[in-house]
């Protein structure tokens, strides 16, 4: 008689990609119930999965229902999803997308609090949820997964960290061929048959400015918060009105700001005055001087308001998936800055003129011929030279009002080339900019840099499955992908609802916020007892405060990480970091871990593939691109990409991999 198997999987991370993981070993276990019964050559399988996090899981470290509800989601209500919508997977058990959970409670208010009531009766499917409100979907959808439970399934949750994955031989009655001992920092050791790393957002060493940074403040009383989720910062710490440095202008910027103002009992109401930006501060008096500073000397760009994830109005023409596809069967390993810039540069440039002619006519001469003349040049194989965007800007100069004019890499800069007499100066140049930049979102479709930077962006969900699918070359990821055009995209792309913007024009208007200028340099000067920043384009004193704040999370590189872990798993070898050659066949160290694609498992220091064990989520950052964001639900306007679900099919091939085991 055949023995009965149990295949014992221990999912590491509790978060998004760990739950979607689980949620996928459910629907699958269920979907193959069938072929089991029928089987006649193995006795009764069971499938146990150990789920291990110090957070609940589901929310996991980042979603905690608890947090602030200031801080708010970098994508509107209609975006996310945790659960699948391909008809080619299995189906699911229970749950759908953040938008259909959010019309749910709305109308029946199941498990919520009041806080929780209180945002979702007035936040519409294009509205930016608060992150803990998302957590509770997170939760809720768990818990409706594990009520409807296939049989022949235990879930076991460890509020607890793993410190080590051994492999041990295989035990019998254990599904698979190999087996690992997970030691867990409560004692408890795990036998399991699988094992997959969905470790997401993992502490890391700080670099050797931070820890000098450190140091001082120990030494000579300062303040000093080193890189950190927002939520995990005790914000209280920092003093009342006081002046306080930011270092960093992207979206965590915003949730120290939202902390020091309105998590102090300040109030933003509209503003009375014409002229006078939209947004009004009305301080508490608690509020600190924050000086902000970034290495663009802005904040990102704010989100234009749009009905969809992408702007219907924009076309991709020139980098397509088809186009895509036509280096693949060609054997092209393409390159990003010669072959998919170009592509991608086109679309920005013919979404900005098409807008333009459409939104501002008298802004080009006979807009007709030239819309028709610059549909001819931007034509990939319409010259026989490289000289494309020289042929374009001339026929710009002919039809386009000067001060209409594209300058694609510019719009990331908006300070290049200025120089100010002073802070004050500075300060006034920034908040005319933030100004405009959020009336521009509030146009929406019909502003040609918004669309602009909607070409871009839809070109990004292009651009990950490029990556994702091994599409281009080591020395173009280094150099190229991630050496300028990643920064670039993110400051125009992936920026704060424009609200941000509105908030922190009305706060620099109130003197509560100002700002350092552009290449900010900073320093400690231990005899005054401050950190000081200035920017060679500012021609003012240095800025000062016994006070900074690094305003971004820690590194997500896993060569420098403090997670017991993945330490010991590097030890013993079991995986890699990443090591690309550059252009000048320069050994370089990525982000992320060496891994196997599809599904991902890791490569070991040998060479050889660790089985058994699968990687999901931000360790895979060099190879895949984009890896914090969710899951994209299907969108209604049909504008589906490849990589808008993918890390959803990843979790999906990882469950199927492990039931086959």
């Amino acid at each position: 008689m055949a023995k009965s198997q149990i295949n014992r999987v221990a999912l590491i991370g509790a978060g998004p990609r760990g739950t979607s993981v689980l949620e996928r070993l459910l629907a699958n276990w269920a979907a193959g119930a069938t072929s089991r019964a029928n089987r006649t050559d193995t006795g009764q399988r069971t499938l146990h999965i150990h789920v291990v996090d110090p957070f609940p899981p589901a929310s996991g470290h980042v979603w905690q229902p608890e947090q602030s509800r200031l801080y708010l989601m970098n994508t509107q209500a209609f975006y996310p999803t945790l659960i699948p919508e391909d008809p080619k997977l299995a189906q699911p058990l229970a749950g759908g997308s953040f938008d259909q959970w959010r019309a749910a409670r709305r109308r029946d208010g199941q498990g919520l609090n009041d806080a929780e009531k209180a945002e979702l009766a007035t936040l519409e499917s294009h509205d930016f949820p608060s992150r803990a409100l998302y957590g509770r979907y997170l939760r809720q959808t768990l818990a409706e997964l594990l009520q409807r439970m296939p049989d022949g399934v235990e879930v076991t949750f460890h509020e607890t960290t793993a410190v080590a994955a051994r492999p041990v031989p295989a035990s019998p009655g254990i599904a698979g061929g190999q087996a690992f001992d997970v030691e867990l920092a409560d004692g408890t050791t795990l036998t399991v048959g699988s094992v997959v790393l969905a470790l997401g957002h993992v502490e890391s060493r700080l670099n050797p400015e931070q820890r000098s940074f450190q140091r001082a403040a120990d030494e000579h009383g300062l303040l000093y918060f080193p890189p950190a989720p927002p939520a995990d910062v005790d914000w209280q710490r920092v003093p009342d009105n006081e002046p306080v440095l930011v270092r960093g202008m992207g979206l965590n910027f915003f949730d120290v700001m939202g902390q020091l103002t309105e998590g102090r009992g300040g109030k933003f109401v509209e503003a009375g005055v014409p002229g006078a930006g939209v947004l009004e501060y009305r301080p508490s008096g608690r509020e600190p001087r924050i000086i902000a500073a970034s290495r663009r000397g802005t904040p990102y760009r704010a989100k234009a308001g749009l009905a969809g994830y992408y702007p219907s109005s924009i076309t991709m023409r020139y980098l397509t998936e088809a186009a895509v596809d036509r280096f693949r069967a060609a054997g092209i390993q393409p390159g990003f800055d010669h072959d998919l810039w170009p592509l991608l540069h086109r679309d920005a440039l013919w979404a900005y003129y098409s807008t333009l002619a459409r939104s501002q006519p008298a802004a080009i001469r006979d807009a007709a011929q030239f819309l028709a003349d610059l549909e001819d040049a931007l034509q990939p194989h319409a010259h026989t030279t490289a000289n494309w965007e020289s042929d374009v800007a001339a026929l710009v100069d002919k039809h386009v009002l000067a001060s209409r004019r594209l300058n694609v890499r510019g719009l990331a800069a908006p300070l290049a080339g200025r120089t100010f007499a002073s802070r004050r100066e500075l300060d006034l140049a920034i908040t005319a900019y933030l100004d405009d930049d959020a009336r521009r979102s509030a146009l929406g479709e019909a502003d040609p840099v918004k669309m602009a930077i909607g070409a871009l962006h839809t070109g990004r969900a292009i651009l990950k499955s490029v990556v994702a699918d091994g599409g281009i070359t080591d020395e173009s990821w280094v150099a190229e992908l991630r050496g300028w055009f990643e920064s670039f995209v993110e400051g125009l792309a992936s920026g704060a609802p424009a609200l941000r913007s509105e908030q922190l024009a009305a706060l620099a208007r109130a003197g509560v916020v100002g700002f350092v200028g552009p290449d900010p340099k900073f320093s400690v000067d231990r005899s005054a007892k401050v950190f000081r920043a200035v920017s060679p384009w500012v021609h003012d004193g240095p800025a000062e405060a016994p006070t900074l704040i690094e305003a971004m999370s820690p590194a997500n590189r896993v060569g420098i990480n403090i997670s017991p872990l993945l330490e010991q798993l590097m030890a013993d070898g079991l995986v890699r970091t990443k090591i690309m050659m550059s252009a000048e066949g320069t050994p370089v160290q990525t982000t992320g871990l060496d891994v196997e694609p599809h599904p991902y498992r890791p490569v070991a220091s040998n060479g050889s593939v660790t089985r058994g064990m699968y990687v999901l989520g931000l360790q895979l950052s060099a190879t895949q691109w984009g890896t914090a964001i969710a899951a994209e639900a299907r969108p209604a306007t049909g504008k589906a990409y490849a990589s808008g679900q993918r890390t959803l099919r990843d979790a999906d091939e990882i469950a199927r991999s492990i039931l086959a085991s």
